[in-house]
């Protein structure tokens, strides 16, 4: 029988807060008939205003979703409710069922796109034209980043304290986009926000990622792969799952979603439980509707994936799965000290200067509320909290997790600060600081 996935798991996938309610009310056995699970999928029909019940189903490895209700939400009450009633009533979705047609046909779909798309995949590019069209735009984005230079450079030489100095750069980071340098653009973009007396140092790393990427083809392969991918070059993820990967059993240590106007971006963390190395999974979603990768904190994935290039390789695609996700360690992660964790991030830096945070587990650590806010401690040395990426309810829920005694804790460290992510308390289980 699969291993069924917690409530908090579940909850995870909702895109808002109004979806994770109206799901808690779908899941009961009462609306729900023709109930069934394969081991890799879910389906059901639900009651609903209508004569009509809505039929979901759910595929568990992706996870991916489908229902007949009218919802733009992504997954919808529905497919979150068929999941709760799965995850906390294993008898009203019987085991070793066969699909509905209905849900058969869905998963064939959904199989035969994985196929041509993976068809498509293998047909072979022309080489001579994707050579041209690199040199095209690597002479576009070098022309960018050296106007980018004069600018910065126009911008010092007017002095901080004048407010032209400031912004905006709206101008600028369009002509960024026209270069072909989104990751240029972005970084432009956040200095209209950037405080005052941050201005000189948010300047000056801009104006180091401009210079590399005038004579990228000058530096090491690796820090020029880092340079290119800050720059906004992308890889495509066909092309990186047919290069070398790692197959590890991977710890999920934790996840986070981050939502703008224009898209939801979830990141997922793991480790190595052979290897030891840290990946970062990236999916990203559409308004109202969830990033369509979802890993259990805490489990483990045995799987391949493929790291991206770069001086200090973190971000990962993954590839092929062996098997769905199993129930982790019974103990907490190992992991560092905070005046190990400082060292680390230091060393990480090192080989990628416009690091801003590298994901850390802190072991023994107790959270302590001061004057200056929230700290992490083991009795020698402390990390701040980063109140900025981190809500207030998780800090407290930090706290109840600690009652005051040591614990296991991941996150996210910089210079900014630590952003706690997963706590594991003195019952070992991982604790999700990033679910409301």
């Amino acid at each position: 029988m699969e291993e069924r996935w917690s409530t908090e798991h579940v909850l995870s996938l909702a895109p808002d807060a109004a979806s994770r309610k109206a799901a808690g009310k779908l899941s009961s056995a009462a609306p729900w008939s023709g109930t069934g699970t394969d081991g890799t999928a879910l389906w059901g029909a639900c009651k609903g205003s209508g004569s009509t019940p809505y039929r979901t189903a759910v595929e568990l490895a992706t996870p991916a979703y489908t229902c007949t209700c009218p919802s733009r939400k992504f997954p919808c009450k529905h497919a979150l409710g068929l999941l709760l009633l799965w995850s906390g009533t294993p008898e009203a979705v019987p085991d070793g069922a066969e699909p509905a047609d209905w849900a058969s046909e869905w998963l064939k779909r959904r199989q035969n796109r994985a196929e041509q798309r993976a068809a498509r995949a293998d047909t072979p590019a022309d080489p001579a034209a994707a050579r041209r069209r690199a040199e095209k735009r690597s002479a576009r984005v070098a022309a960018g980043a050296g106007e980018l230079r004069l600018r910065l450079a126009d911008r010092i030489r007017h002095g901080l304290s004048d407010g032209s100095s400031a912004g905006p750069w709206d101008e600028v980071a369009a002509r960024m986009v026209d270069a072909q340098a989104p990751g240029l653009a972005t970084r432009v973009r956040e200095l209209d926000t950037t405080p005052q007396d941050s201005l000189l140092e948010e300047y000056a790393m801009l104006h180091l990622l401009a210079t590399a990427a005038t004579r990228v083809d000058e530096l090491p392969d690796p820090l020029a792969a880092t340079v290119r991918a800050r720059v906004g070059y992308t890889t495509d993820t066909a092309e990186l799952l047919a290069g070398p990967t790692v197959r590890d059993r991977w710890h999920v240590l934790g996840s986070r979603d981050t939502a703008d106007e224009r898209l939801t971006t979830r990141r997922l963390w793991l480790r190595g439980a052979k290897t030891g190395r840290l990946a970062l999974l990236l999916a990203f979603g559409r308004p109202g509707q969830a990033p369509d990768l979802a890993l259990p904190t805490g489990h483990l994935l045995e799987a391949d994936l493929a790291f991206h290039p770069g001086a200090r390789p973190l971000r990962a695609a993954l590839g092929a799965r062996y098997g769905t996700p199993e129930p982790g360690p019974a103990a907490p992660p190992s992991g560092l000290s905070p005046a190990e964790a400082v060292a680390t991030y230091g060393a990480a830096v090192a080989d990628d200067p416009w690091l801003d945070t590298w994901p850390t587990v802190l072991t023994a650590v107790v959270p302590v509320l001061t004057p200056d806010g929230w700290h992490l401690t083991d009795g020698h040395h402390t990390l701040p909290v980063r109140r900025t990426t981190t809500p207030e309810p998780a800090l407290w829920r930090l706290a109840a997790v600690s009652t005051g005694r040591p614990l296991t804790v991941f996150g996210d460290h910089g210079h900014q600060g630590f952003t706690p992510i997963t706590a594991w308390g003195q019952d070992t289980r991982p604790i999700s600081l990033t679910t409301p």
